[in-house]
């Protein structure tokens, strides 16, 4: 059974939340607003001790029945037994996407071979129906038929031909394929072959970038060869995918505050989508986000938010909590390339990461929704079995709180001071980083920012050392975009692209190279991840964190189910018939009481 103790105090609540059997029992204190904060367990003797002392500090005491309200009972979430299972007119869901916009929503407007997807290997066909590996440089697929683009123009083996002719004039840059794509040829209307200049193992996850666009589109807007893909640049029905882009733009240096996404009448499964109108917002306060949703009905139907605001998701009248395992990943670059000039040294990379103790940020800023990771690579990953095996976290070896350990990180940081860089989501971690650093003599200067792309201005810039702004330490969401696969993180390890802030290091781009050849289901993959991780590791190139989970608020009548990497299924989203946008009247005051929370699980976890 799910349910929340209540205690009244001369302050406000102390809530007593017992969500499982298995789950921590927490305590939370909250004024009339409900602001969190995590302290030790209260027991029944603590809990007793704080009553007497309550009664004596008032004029007049009162019984414990007075002081205590009943457990409230959470409620099962019965939504899914109401969802409305066709496209409903007037049906609109809103989103806040605040980490890769562009990535999470790419899949709903447009069309690749295969697609995301929450199974195992982390894809599911899409414009094809079967593949071939016909050797380690050539493979084949078959396409599915009857497919149209958005604006009823076909699509066959002649519009992928197209599209990779277009991509081979100006293609993405952010992997190998821009240089070991050779050519595309076609075999018959709905048969394609795609030949490479040499064995390339991450070709899977790279399929699922090459997506296919109209003539229209190509000829306005091409490939543009971008470090992200340009995937979202313009409104119009040029893609494939289950929803158009109808008014504004995503791409990762520049997007519209919002953008609203509308079903497309020619998508291949007619079960899909079940939402008339998506609209996606990119640039939200964290905070003003989290009220839309916890708040009032119509201003946003899903979100992600920080753990700490748990407790206020449970209790909301409109909104219930759904958390996952994932495979996203916090970057925090250290400026290798012109920041402060100690950061060179590897002595001082290794006592900032060596003063974070990891399980403090786990339970305190994370509230245990993440997993201490010994680099930013999260443990879920395919190849990071002897990672997990053999490489411990810096604060797992030695505790940072030792007074010894401390005296000595004290001795090497000398006074440290540091420029940070952070989307205002990442505040709550650098309360917690701040105070950690602080312990060990370190002060920070934080400057936030509200959008991820006044982020990646910066990041972008500084490896050719072209930066306008100044920066010792950023911070980004670095969320699964290459789907199941390290190279998510190991892509910002590879020194000599824009996308790096590590001065050149011709070992560790040696190891990434090797990666590139083989594939997650390999023996020899396992063994370069962990000499890419090792290596990193030991030279602290980032500032490292837990990995976290998934963690959002969603509108009680909202089915939504994440996936474990960076794709929203928005064409999956269902609604009950008494959602905000199909409903007449107010909403039922019985439908208001707290949900169990949604804790979504994925079939073989990889290495844990």
């Amino acid at each position: 059974m799910e349910f929340l103790y209540l205690l009244r105090s001369g302050q406000g609540l102390v809530i007593r939340s017992r969500i499982t059997p298995s789950h921590p029992a927490m305590f939370i204190i909250a004024t009339s607003m409900l602001a969190v904060a995590t302290l030790a367990p209260l027991t029944p003797c603590a809990a007793q001790n704080q009553a007497q002392t309550e009664s004596r500090d008032r004029p007049t005491a009162r019984s414990s029945r007075d002081r205590v309200i009943q457990p409230v009972a959470l409620r099962q979430d019965d939504a899914q037994t109401r969802f409305v299972d066709r496209l409903t007119p007037g049906s609109h869901v809103k989103v806040f996407i605040p980490s890769l916009p562009y990535i999470y929503t790419s899949h709903a407007i447009n069309g690749a071979m295969i697609k995301p997807s929450d199974n195992a290997q982390g894809w599911e066909y899409d414009m094809a129906t079967s593949h071939r590996k016909l050797d380690d440089k050539t493979y084949e697929f078959t396409l599915r038929q009857g497919v149209e683009f958005q604006d009823g123009t076909p699509f066959n083996a002649d519009a992928v031909v197209m599209n990779m002719e277009a991509f081979k004039e100006e293609p993405y840059i952010f992997s190998k394929i821009d240089s070991v794509f050779d050519r595309c040829e076609k075999i018959d209307d709905h048969t394609v072959r795609f030949h490479l200049k040499e064995k390339y193992g991450c070709f899977m996850n790279d399929v699922v970038w090459l997506q296919f666009y109209t003539k229209e589109y190509l000829d306005f807007n091409g490939w543009n060869g971008k470090p992200t893909c340009p995937n979202l640049s313009t409104p119009g029905p040029y893609g494939l995918g289950p929803y158009i882009l109808h008014e504004g733009f995503i791409e990762g240096d520049r997007q519209s505050e919002k953008a609203v996404l509308k079903a497309n009448p020619n998508y291949w499964d007619k079960d899909y989508p079940r939402v008339e109108t998506i609209t996606v917002f990119t640039e939200l306060d964290s905070t003003l986000a989290k009220n839309r949703v916890l708040e009032s009905e119509g201003e946003l139907d899903i979100a992600f938010i920080p753990p700490e605001y748990k407790v206020d998701t449970i209790m909301s009248p409109y909104a219930k909590l759904v958390t996952s395992p994932s495979t996203n990943n916090i970057a925090i670059h250290m400026n290798l390339i012109n920041g402060n000039p100690q950061l060179k040294d590897v002595k001082i990379r290794r006592a900032l990461n060596e003063a974070l103790q990891q399980r403090n940020l786990h339970h305190f800023v994370f509230d245990r929704e993440a997993l201490v990771s010994p680099t930013q690579a999260s443990p879920l990953f395919p190849g990071m079995k002897k990672v997990n095996q053999l490489i411990r976290p810096y604060s797992e070896v030695t505790d940072p709180y030792d007074k010894a350990k401390r005296a000595e990180l004290k001795s090497i940081l000398n006074g440290l001071s540091l420029r940070v860089l952070t989307q205002n989501r990442f505040l709550g971690l650098w309360r917690g980083i701040e105070t950690q650093l602080g312990y060990v003599g370190v002060t920070l200067e934080i400057d936030e920012v509200p959008s991820e792309k006044e982020i990646f201005g910066p990041l972008l810039e500084t490896n050719a050392g072209e930066n306008e702004v100044a920066w010792d330490l950023l911070v980004w969401g670095n969320d699964d975009w290459f789907y199941n696969h390290p190279f998510t993180v190991f892509l910002v390890y590879r020194t000599h692209n824009v996308w790096s802030t590590i001065f050149p290091d011709p070992v560790l781009d040696g190891y990434i190279e090797e990666m590139f050849k083989a594939s997650t289901d390999e023996p020899e993959f396992d063994e370069i991840t962990y000499q890419i991780v090792k290596h990193v590791y030991d030279q602290a190139y980032m500032l490292f964190v837990p990995t976290p989970n998934n963690v959002f608020a969603v509108n009680k009548e909202v089915g939504f189910q994440p996936y474990k990497m960076a794709c929203f299924p928005l064409w999956k989203i269902q609604i009950t018939d008494l959602h905000w946008s199909v409903r007449d009247g107010d909403y039922p005051k019985s439908r208001r009481q707290p949900v169990k929370i949604t804790r979504t699980q994925f079939a073989d976890e990889n290495n844990q």
